[in-house]
């Protein structure tokens, strides 16, 4: 918290305006919309998964359809897809990004297409922050004209060619859950260039009610809004996001330091100087391993320490709930996921933690050897 966020809460209560509608509400979409630019509409809403939700509802995914998906992601990019009733087409990263591999997604629409399903969309994602390919899937997008849902749920602040993540997509999605970079408790957004998308969302996520003095409803609608009470929180925060991303970057700088002279682990950074990555998680793959030099064990010796490490997203194809889906491989995220780990990097993180995560790392680099 930046300070400030309680302002704009008891500003709610002293106002009464404690329904998912008001100032906060209206005042937190327009700063998302002057920090994005580029003359993009933003929809407030109660979670990222609502607007990939809605994302799908709004170019008309139904039952039946396919739907593109990266598989390197958390289940929340790709469960939308099963509640529409539609189908999952999962595609592997590439290893520069870590995200959707360019070269298969094409090759994942051509053999969709030979098999009569085009696909209605993609779902591609920012992992960790860390920008896709934006000019490679764009192209695509627009070859076979298929639009591009653009995850941004983890990369607020990231931005590719100097434009934001979160501007990219015919329909994009933002997270502000309470681990992101900036967060609203629970919350999240849809951002548009089309106007008409912004509002058809707002629709949709007030439980579709329809002009009209009685409550009618010619649409199924949902329950997706975000409070005023939350708004008001994600006010105060983005007085403190380009702070935040500062503070992530530099806990990323601090891993770059920390491994620079151990072999057989390589810290995940940019790949170019078109990306800018807010290094919402700072993650590590083992290029070696051994018994003991590997993920697993380096973060049991975090943990011994009560220091909190996790492995990367299992992949979506390797998902119980996903066993039977279509999926286009090349191996690397499942090579990512073995070989990997996400670090501490929390915004908060201070030079204190720094020295401890410092000193169990070296503790453990010196017990373990690589043969």
């Amino acid at each position: 918290m930046g300070g400030s966020e309680l302002n704009f809460v008891n500003q709610a209560f002293n106002t009464n305006w404690i329904a998912p509608l008001g100032p906060n509400v209206t005042q937190f979409e327009t700063s998302l919309e002057d920090y994005l630019g580029s003359e993009n509409y933003v929809a407030a809403l109660s979670s990222g998964t609502a607007a990939i939700h809605l994302a799908l509802i709004l170019l008309g995914v139904e039952r039946g359809d396919e739907v593109i998906c990266q598989s390197m992601t958390f289940s929340a990019s790709a469960n939308p897809i099963l509640y529409q009733g539609a189908t999952p087409v999962f595609v592997d990263s590439e290893a520069e990004t870590w995200n959707i591999c360019p070269e298969l997604l094409e090759k994942a629409i051509v053999d969709r297409i030979a098999k009569g399903k085009t696909p209605k969309a993609i779902i591609a994602v920012h992992l960790y922050g860390m920008p896709y390919k934006v000019n490679e899937l764009r192209s695509i997008s627009e070859k076979y004209g298929i639009p591009i849902i653009e995850d941004s749920a983890e990369a607020l602040g990231s931005s590719y060619k100097g434009e934001k993540c979160g501007t990219f997509g015919t329909i994009s999605i933002l997270s502000f859950n309470g681990n992101k970079i900036i967060t609203t408790s629970g919350g999240g957004a849809l951002v548009s260039r089309n106007i008409e998308y912004k509002d058809k969302a707002i629709f949709l996520a007030t439980q579709a009610r329809d002009e009209a003095p009685h409550y009618q409803h010619s649409e199924i609608g949902y329950n997706y809004r975000l409070s005023n009470i939350s708004a008001g929180i994600g006010c105060g925060q983005m007085e403190i996001l380009d702070a935040h991303v500062a503070l992530r970057r530099k806990m990323n700088l601090f891993y770059r330091n920390l491994f620079k002279d151990i072999n057989g682990i390589d810290v995940f950074i940019e790949p170019n100087d078109n990306i800018y990555s807010n290094h919402w998680l700072s993650c590590i793959t083992f290029t070696e391993k051994t018994s003991n030099f590997n993920p697993d064990a380096l973060r049991n010796a975090l943990l011994a320490e009560n220091i909190e490490s996790r492995p990367l997203w299992k992949p979506m194809h390797l998902q119980p709930i996903f066993k039977n889906a279509i999926y286009y491989e090349n191996g690397v995220s499942q090579n990512l996921f073995e070989r990997g780990l996400c670090l501490p990097s929390g915004s908060n993180l201070d030079d204190e933690a720094r020295q401890r995560i410092s000193e169990t790392v070296s503790g453990y680099l010196k017990k373990s050897t690589l043969k």
